[in-house]
């Protein structure tokens, strides 16, 4: 949501302004997902604690189309859609996975605790980075998606060593300037980016329902799709380059 100092028009009916406040409400309704979501992760039902975030993603999916239909920055100037956007964001994206990650045992002992705090800071330093995002709408660095991260480590159940390696480079990748791919705003080749975001989530809600348990080639398809939206842009660029 864009945030606008401009006052309301005195031609603002009470119902819009209603209408347009709900949205907020139903943005702020992904902290109280986020809530239940720890209190899944605290169990260790960490199944059920993904289906939690994969909720509170489908409502920061929603939420943006939604406000800027209603006009809400002009009907509600006096409530930031930008700031409670990311507020809601930082703890459904990073801090209740960054409690999965440190908790669940994935990560060695000694660096779990070391690396935790290392996610938190590093995204809380990336959520105040006006350059997050690239002109053509792009994420710049690795974007904070520790949901994603997080999902991909119970997933794959690599040796602790191996998954601890794997935190500590994308904590570091997240002030590397390359490009990651925003689906629902890049427009080069958005069908095939949307199409391929239609299969994860179908593959993803098969994970969960089995526990983790599943074939290779849920797996390899998963993770297939995870490196098209991360190495995508990369290949683009390497590609010119030999061109040229």
């Amino acid at each position: 949501m864009d945030q606008v100092n401009q006052q309301v028009s005195p031609s603002t009916s009470p119902r819009a302004r209603a209408a347009a406040f709900s949205v907020h409400i139903f943005t702020a309704m992904g902290a109280g997902v986020a809530l239940i979501a720890l209190l899944e992760a605290v169990r260790e039902h960490w199944a059920a604690m993904f289906a939690w975030l994969g909720l509170a993603l489908v409502i920061d999916a929603l939420d943006g189309p939604i406000a800027r239909r209603l006009d809400v920055a002009r009907v509600q100037p006096d409530w930031s859609g930008d700031v409670l956007d990311l507020v809601v964001d930082f703890v459904t994206y990073v801090f209740v996975p960054a409690y999965a990650i440190t908790a669940s045992g994935l990560l060695l002992p000694v660096a779990a605790p070391i690396l935790g705090a290392g996610i938190v800071v590093s995204a809380a330093l990336y959520f105040a980075d006006r350059r997050m995002k690239t002109e053509d709408n792009h994420f710049r660095g690795f974007p904070a998606l520790w949901n994603a991260a997080a999902f991909y480590l119970f997933l794959l159940h690599l040796p602790p060593a191996l998954s601890s390696l794997a935190v500590a480079v994308l904590i570091v990748l997240t002030f590397v300037p390359f490009h990651v791919v925003l689906p629902v705003r890049v427009a080069r080749w958005r069908g095939l980016t949307l199409s391929l975001m239609g299969v994860w989530a179908v593959l993803a809600i098969m994970t969960l329902a089995k526990d983790f348990d599943v074939a290779a080639s849920v797996t390899i398809g998963l993770c297939a799709i995870a490196v098209y939206v991360v190495g995508s842009d990369a290949a683009i660029r390497l590609a010119r380059s030999f061109r040229a």
